[in-house]
């Protein structure tokens, strides 16, 4: 049982998430890291999200990441490490949110009120998030938490993030989809990334994507034309995993309560508007073109 509206974690995550994610098409981040020797965008966006983690190896990264290509992360892991140290890259990281926050935002939004608002909002919801089975999440959650409102707003938002995708790979793996077959069926829902950025950041070729969809549709998961088109079954299977990662990830936002998860909606919704219109994310990055 619940005390919080159908949905409304999903819907508050829903507006939390992006603003976050604002860092991983942000120039700011190509500077900071060429600036720490990183200027390989495959390395500086891997070892970015893994810093947390320590040095890790390839195999950590993969099982943390879920639908990467392990060869990919290979051709980066460990030898990242030797270029930047995990403490200069969450460091450069921070440097970098903090440059794009500033931009998309502007300086009267980072230093309102509603911000030091939001960020004490999404902090008092992750006081209910676990470490058990989540590492990325419990990773980041050793983290500091940044002094400035806007960046502790966003660390609030990327340990919010972190926990409900932890979450979310038990329920992938629960439905049985593996990295691709997980990425390719959320693509034909129309609401995760279109072929072409996924190909070109996660390091699959088409060939391995084709293969997927070929394996969705022996499974009667997709129907048999050209097309991502998921079947009736295909969009139940979606849908379960939809609503078991909202399960697991109900515990920030119940111990919010209905009425802090409805302000922290209104603001992160105000603040992401905010983000979009100041051209934050590609025009074409969803979608199944």
């Amino acid at each position: 049982m619940t005390s919080l509206p159908p949905r409304a974690g999903r819907r508050c995550f829903g507006v939390l998430n992006p603003l976050h994610s604002t860092h991983y098409f942000s120039p700011d981040v190509e500077t900071a890291f060429a600036e720490i020797g990183l200027d390989d965008r495959d390395a500086s966006r891997l070892a970015g999200r893994s810093a947390a983690l320590g040095a890790v190896g390839p195999g950590v990264v993969a099982a943390t990441f879920y639908n990467y290509n392990y060869d990919l992360i290979a051709r980066h892991f460990p030898a990242v490490w030797e270029k930047a140290s995990p403490e200069d890259v969450r460091a450069a990281r921070l440097r970098a949110v903090d440059a794009t926050l500033r931009r998309l935002l502007g300086a009267e939004a980072v230093a309102s009120d509603e911000m030091a608002e939001a960020a004490r909002l999404a902090l008092r919801a992750t006081e209910a998030c676990t470490r058990h089975a989540r590492p990325l999440y419990a990773a980041h959650a050793d983290l500091p938490v940044p002094d400035e409102p806007h960046l502790a707003y966003w660390h609030a938002a990327t340990l919010l993030r972190e926990h409900r995708g932890d979450g979310h790979l038990t329920a992938l793996l629960s439905a049985g989809l593996d990295p691709l077959e997980a990425l390719v069926s959320h693509t034909a829902t129309g609401k995760g990334m279109a072929p072409r950025w996924v190909l070109g950041t996660r390091g699959w070729r088409r060939a391995d994507w084709d293969a997927a969809a070929d394996r969705l549709r022996g499974r009667g998961l997709l129907a048999g034309d050209a097309e991502l088109t998921l079947t009736e079954e295909g969009a139940a299977l979606r849908a379960e995993v939809e609503e078991s990662t909202d399960r697991l990830d109900l515990a920030p936002y119940e111990h919010l309560g209905a009425a802090g998860v409805e302000r922290l909606t209104e603001l992160g919704r105000g603040f992401l508007l905010t983000a979009v219109a100041a051209g934050a994310f590609p025009a074409d990055l969803n979608g199944k073109g």
